[in-house]
């Protein structure tokens, strides 16, 4: 059976989740996100920016299925006082009842406890059920993963930066989840802020990678449970699916995709490098 197609645990929630996840940054119309929804992706997350589009879609398939979903609500705060109104506010602007998880945003260490009491009495009032967190800060993550492992960690999902480009969790992260129960390993940015796309950032004599590819490539390892896709049209939608229908790579496309990846890297550095990026940069800089 095609791997993409089956959904994996999430963490110790009870949840299963699509193998992809919509974010809300990008204007997708309601109804593409509508249509994901029908088709069996069930992962939405109201992120950074929130579009009004998103958000009617959200009240329209929370009518419908709403315990087959999973909402999730981003925090970027670091002031602990602030994130009840933050998620109160939220859950007004659009307009469902409940998030399944709040999400501390962009965090390179563990938040303070101040945090996990927050939580704790949002998820006492039934605003939001389970925690999760996301990192720039790669060699941090496998302290979460050895706490959870030894039920002393509340972040049932883990979201990193994972593309062509940006391989380092393969050294930083993967290597450290060998055994369920983990925390669910979500990832994001699988076309590299579209240079993966993009005809002129090729090396030469290469073809630009498509969407779908990317997402395939960046669902392709085992310790991958999720890949969060930022539709901007209901074509772009339709295209985030299309690699779950087509599963995974051969291996001369992933060959490829890694080839175009490492020349990006050399070529096009990150603005805002991950921690644990410093020997993949130093190997791009020697390569130029």
């Amino acid at each position: 059976m095609n791997p993409f197609l089956e959904k994996r645990q999430l963490g110790s929630t009870g949840l299963t989740t699509s193998r992809l996840g919509i974010g809300s940054t990008f204007n997708a119309p309601a109804s593409a996100i509508e249509a994901a929804v029908e088709w069996g992706v069930n992962y939405l997350y109201w992120g950074t920016v929130r579009q009004p589009a998103f958000a009617e879609a959200m009240r329209n398939v929370e009518k419908k299925n709403r315990d087959e979903l999973i909402f999730t609500i981003q925090s970027y705060s670091r002031d602990a006082s602030t994130v009840t109104d933050e998620v109160e506010e939220a859950l007004k602007s659009c307009g469902v009842e409940r998030f399944d998880f709040l999400l501390l945003g962009s965090r390179d260490e563990k938040p303070g406890n101040e945090f996990i009491e927050v939580f704790e009495r949002l998820k006492s009032r039934d605003i939001v059920r389970y925690l999760s967190i996301s990192s720039h800060n790669r060699p941090f993550l496998p302290q979460l993963l050895d706490e959870y492992a030894n039920g002393e960690s509340p972040y049932e999902l883990l979201m990193f930066r994972y593309n062509a480009v940006h391989r380092g969790a393969e050294r930083d992260i993967f290597p450290h989840v060998t055994e369920r129960p983990t925390p669910c390993m979500a990832t994001y940015t699988s076309t590299r802020w579209g240079h993966l796309l993009d005809p002129e950032k090729m090396p030469p004599g290469e073809q630009p990678v498509n969407a779908r590819d990317c997402y395939r490539y960046s669902l392709s390892p085992q310790a991958i449970d999720m890949v969060i896709c930022g539709p901007g049209s209901a074509a772009q939608m339709q295209e985030a699916i299309s690699a779950l229908e087509a599963g995974p790579l051969e291996e001369d496309e992933r060959e490829r995709i890694e080839r175009i990846g490492k020349h990006l890297y050399s070529q096009y550095a990150p603005a805002y490098p991950d921690r644990g990026d410093q020997p993949d940069v130093e190997a791009g800089l020697a390569a130029q």
